[in-house]
């Protein structure tokens, strides 16, 4: 939770993508082409996924620690210009590499962790999810509190913090002996977690309200953030707890094959229902007991459940992304000047929609006795409301924007990855999970690069006049001219 904590920095461009675009003079087409990079940096993990199968999850970590200081540390370069003024494509791959370490840091903590918890796959999903979601707000907490003058100093932190945290814990995560086995403490674990979780966002909100309707002193901004890590630091009473409490380290064996009767009634059902020799029937029997821990990735390519569950994520997590990453442009728009307020509530807003929606979606499946994509099916509603309340400029509609768009977003990257555990198994569950996180930015090329992004070019031109002949037709073969950066004001 703690690598989590600090592994989701691309949730700071919407932070760091005004400094970026003024600096480089870039317009808002060239900007979501840099957005769509730190998606692809954030979503190929094919080789993290391929190595956690023979190198060690520390061996992971460092490689994405060393990608993630190497690529925002070039970045920052160039922005402070210390540089002579680079390509574009230069800036582009330095997002994406940095951006990158997120996947080795996201695939060694949650491989390890389901491994570790495999009957409480959806909540250790949820929470493992929420934190990284929830980074970006710590770090700008955490940024905030220093009071630096020059907002590049942002990406600096973002090339420093991170690294320096995983590196110094990488060698607490590995898998642990007796992975298939439950504590009796172990339901009183999650409850202390979410507890934990539910005070960090509360927390959180709270202070940026505040900030948000009153000026802050520096000395409150950095007691603040003090409180805010002393609650992280407070997650290490879990690990004492188990640990010195003898009643607590008393495994149990968990049932993860069904019991003889079970399997007698199984055996049964099938013989009422398919004709055949008793061998036959024995054989459905095996099929299904086995099913899900053996699909390659070429096999579960060829499934239709995987690739509806695709573009499912294509269309929910790219609408979602589109508004993460324009938050900075989006604010701007409403002459609201502090884009760091919104980013961290947005980020907030993921952390519980993610935590959220593994907690969620295990009780659908558990207690319901629904498939688990119907959690996303829900969640895409919601974030549709959102979309449609801002669309017609109701009253805070921002605010609502934020919030139930944070929501849905992060729900999917709760749901999905228990999902896919649950359909396709274990085995490969680090090469599925990195394929099906591919959903994000394609959805993000489709919606930011190829849709918003045009509008809000065309309607910039037309408001300062440069266009105002220009039809529908041609707004997406428009070239700007104007050197200095266009911004489009209202919603």
């Amino acid at each position: 939770m703690w690598i989590q904590s600090c592994a989701g920095v691309g949730y700071l461009f919407g932070s760091i993508s005004p400094v970026i675009k003024s600096t480089m003079g870039y317009d808002q087409k060239k900007l979501s082409y840099l957005g769509v990079a730190k998606n692809l940096g954030d979503c190929i993990g094919f080789i993290s996924g391929q190595l956690c199968q023979f190198l060690p999850f520390w061996g992971i970590l460092a490689i994405g620690a060393l990608q993630n200081f190497v690529g925002y540390g070039l970045l920052w370069v160039i922005v402070t210009n210390k540089l002579t003024i680079m390509p574009f494509w230069v800036m582009f791959m330095a997002i994406f590499v940095g951006t990158n370490g997120e996947t080795y840091y996201n695939t060694a903590t949650l491989v390890s962790c389901v491994q570790n918890f495999t009957e409480s796959r959806g909540p250790v999903a949820g929470i493992l999810k929420g934190f990284a979601g929830l980074s970006g707000a710590i770090l700008s907490q955490i940024y905030h509190m220093f009071n630096f003058a020059n907002q590049s100093s942002l990406i600096l932190m973002i090339a420093l913090a991170p690294p320096a945290t995983v590196l110094s814990l990488m060698f607490f995560i590995r898998s642990v002996d007796g992975s298939h086995q439950i504590r009796p403490s172990d339901g009183l674990s999650f409850s202390f977690v979410y507890g934990i979780c539910i005070l960090l966002a509360a927390y959180i909100t709270g202070f940026l309200l505040l900030d948000d309707l009153t000026i802050l002193s520096q000395r409150l901004i950095v007691l603040s953030a003090v409180i805010l890590m002393l609650l992280l630091i407070f997650l290490f009473a879990i690990p004492i707890t188990l640990e010195f409490c003898p009643k607590s380290r008393v495994p149990i064996e968990a049932s993860l094959l069904p019991k003889m009767g079970e399997s007698y009634d199984e055996s049964v059902l099938y013989e009422n229902q398919c004709s055949g020799s008793e061998h036959e029937n024995l054989a459905v029997v095996e099929e299904v007991t086995v099913r899900g821990e053996d699909f390659t990735v070429l096999e579960a390519l060829g499934k239709a459940n995987f690739w509806i569950m695709f573009v499912s994520l294509v269309l929910g997590s790219g609408s979602g992304i589109t508004v993460i990453d324009n938050m900075g442009q989006i604010c701007q728009s409403l002459e609201l000047s502090d884009t760091r307020i919104f980013v961290s509530l947005i980020s907030v807003s993921n952390f519980l929609g993610r935590v959220g929606g593994g907690y969620f979606s295990e009780l659908i499946v558990r207690k319901y006795v629904y498939p688990r994509p119907v959690a996303l099916a829900i969640v895409q509603l919601m974030m549709v409301i959102g979309l449609l309340y801002y669309a017609m400029e109701w009253p805070a509609a921002i605010y609502v924007l934020t919030l139930l768009n944070g929501l849905g977003y992060g729900a999917h990257w709760g749901i999905a990855p228990a999902a896919v555990s649950e359909l396709f198994g274990l085995k490969n569950f680090g090469l599925l999970y990195n394929f099906i996180i591919l959903a994000m930015p394609l959805g993000s090329f489709i919606f930011s690069s190829g849709l918003a992004s045009s509008l809000y070019d065309y309607y910039a031109q037309r408001q300062v006049g440069l266009s105002n002949h220009a039809s529908l037709d041609s707004m997406f073969r428009m070239n700007i001219r104007d050197d200095t950066p266009l911004t489009c004001m209202g919603s």
